[in-house]
């Protein structure tokens, strides 16, 4: 009965620690920070989002993302 409950209990720890360490692809990430910014515009389209701040500009697509900074 032990060895049945030390198994349970390592496979929730173990499932929980993979689940609670995902990390965030490259798109989620740019999302993130520029929704942080104030003043950010947010356009989305079909399968475009288009992002543009004071300093830069950011387009999202399947694919791609494309940063510019404004100078």
């Amino acid at each position: 009965m032990k060895k049945i409950l030390y198994t349970v209990l390592t496979l929730v720890f173990l499932s929980t620690s993979f689940v609670a360490c995902r990390e965030q692809t490259e798109k989620e990430e740019v999302i993130r920070e520029m929704k942080e910014d104030d003043g950010t515009e947010i356009k989305i389209k079909d399968d475009k989002i288009k992002m543009e701040t004071e300093d830069k500009k950011v387009k999202i697509t399947e694919d791609d993302i494309k940063i510019k900074d404004k100078s």
